[in-house]
């Protein structure tokens, strides 16, 4: 990708140390056996929040006090030896498109007011609180999370941890941006395009965009179908721990797909021996990658070999489905903002107002179309996975460009789904998709492998990434 445009490059922080570098299941290690407790822990994280925040702008909102009270609750249940349940202590960030009580969730908008009630969680949100989560504020966000990388015009642009002069990525940049800094294991995303995955590749963590349903949204998503909640974590282990939480039903989705099958942290340890996997490199020459994301990608791709998995090069030969993604997404936005007055129109993204002026020329028919062609993406989809257990492709790609910018400079893209080809097709057929980290280029800028599954194979998701993870870290 170019280089970004600016010439004077901010210095990223450090890399987290001590308890901010611990993952969830680390901490839970910790509170256990007494070696530390939630209040320390999150008194640590919350200094890289305030780090991150300074130096890439990943926060709307920082919950210092509120998190202290959460974290010294469950200090006392762990002194007790009664955690309240599997994420007691543990400090979770949330993106600004989900509902979070007793906090104004945002959106990236002017058109939102900060004036309550602000009454509701999520519904992942409220399993957040249900297990004990530590909530420590609420992340960047593009204006509706609109696009694949984050700036909005009331909060600003959050920078990559590796380089702040460069993207975070998006939608979900401020999330992945405080995973990486270590202001929290945990976070919660949204993906209705790639925006867990852009920018997990981004900044160098992992991300699960989940089956449909199996996360329950509300209030719905203004993209339908196409958007999806996930775990954002630093690892796959980590983000099984999440699943296990915020998968449980909830009656306000109609579309909710009920209680998951079991445990995904007790499906981890099976390993790929045996797994059918096709290797898709640029989609039948049809994405143009960079050399250095695609000898990552390929190390990944040797190294599922190596650990006994069946790899062939095989495209999942589709057209490219970004006009009817794009009928499907514009029409979407031009849905959630129709009620804004002129004087909210003109406090807008840019960007943002011409794809909804766009969303709002289609018609009912031009819509239906759109379903047509998704309806078939998934059937192909289907009969993909019939032959293949696996797809893996590179998450993006290239790598981190300058921030404030939809798109790479000199690249002639004009909107964000000309450099995300890998990701929001998988959006429209539904399947679960995770990026996982597997290097850098020369100049030190994280690179994601993506890892696709049939419906519903979550489990199969994480269970991959897992071993792909652990045999990394050999």
């Amino acid at each position: 990708m170019p280089e970004p445009s600016t010439t004077r490059r901010p210095a990223p922080p450090d890399a987290p140390t001590g308890l901010a570098a611990l993952t969830a299941g680390q901490l839970l290690t910790g509170y256990a056996s007494g070696a530390f407790s939630p209040v320390e822990a999150t008194r640590a994280v919350l200094e890289r929040a305030e780090l991150a925040q300074r130096t890439v702008n990943a926060f709307v909102r920082i919950d210092a006090e509120q998190a202290l009270e959460q974290a010294e609750s469950a200090t006392e249940r762990w002194r007790r030896g009664e955690p309240a349940g599997l994420l007691d202590g543990v400090p979770v960030t949330v993106k600004d498109i989900l509902l979070q009580r007793g906090g104004p969730t945002l959106r990236g908008s002017w058109a939102i007011s900060e004036h309550g009630p602000w009454k509701e969680d999520a519904p992942a949100v409220a399993r957040l609180r249900e297990h004990g989560a530590v909530l420590l504020g609420k992340t960047t966000t593009p204006e509706f999370g609109w696009k694949g990388v984050t700036d909005s015009p009331r909060h600003g642009a959050t920078g990559n941890p590796h380089d702040p002069a460069r993207t975070a990525g998006g939608s979900s940049g401020g999330s992945a941006a405080a995973v990486a800094l270590g202001a929290g294991p945990l976070s919660l995303g949204t993906d209705g395009g790639g925006s867990v995955r852009i920018p997990a590749a981004f900044c160098g963590i992992f991300a699960l965009k989940p089956t449909y349903g199996r996360v329950p949204i509300y209030p719905a998503s203004a993209f339908g179908t196409l958007a999806h909640v996930g775990p954002m974590t630093a690892d796959a282990a980590d983000a099984a721990l999440l699943m296990d939480v915020v998968c449980g039903p909830d009656a306000r989705d109609w579309s909710q797909l009920g209680p998951a099958p079991g445990s995904y942290r007790e499906g981890l340890s099976g390993g790929v021996a045996g797994l059918r996997v096709a290797y898709s490199p640029d989609f039948g020459g049809r994405v143009r990658v960079d050399p250095a994301v695609a000898a990552a990608v390929r190390r990944s791709v040797d190294l599922l070999a190596e650990l006994g998995a069946h790899v062939e090069e095989a495209d999942p030969d589709f057209p490219d489905p970004v006009e009817p993604f794009h009928v499907l997404w514009f029409s979407g936005a031009a849905r959630v903002t129709e009620s804004f007055t002129e004087q909210q129109r003109a406090r807008m993204d840019p960007g943002l107002a011409e794809i909804c002026r766009e969303g709002a020329g289609y018609s009912a028919l031009d819509y239906l179309a759109a379903v047509d062609v998704r309806m078939a993406l998934g059937r192909h989809m289907g009969a993909f996975h019939e032959r293949y257990d696996l797809l893996v492709t590179p998450t993006l790609p290239g790598t981190a460009f300058g921030i404030g910018r939809e798109v790479p400079e000199g690249s002639g893209l004009t909107r964000w789904t000309g450099w995300t080809p890998f990701t929001y097709p998988f959006n429209m057929t539904q399947q679960p998709a995770a990026s996982v980290p597997c290097g850098a280029d020369a100049a030190g800028l994280p690179v994601g492998v993506q890892l696709v599954a049939a419906r519903h194979e979550d489990a199969l998701v994480l269970r991959a990434a897992h071993a792909l993870l652990a045999a990394t870290a050999r």
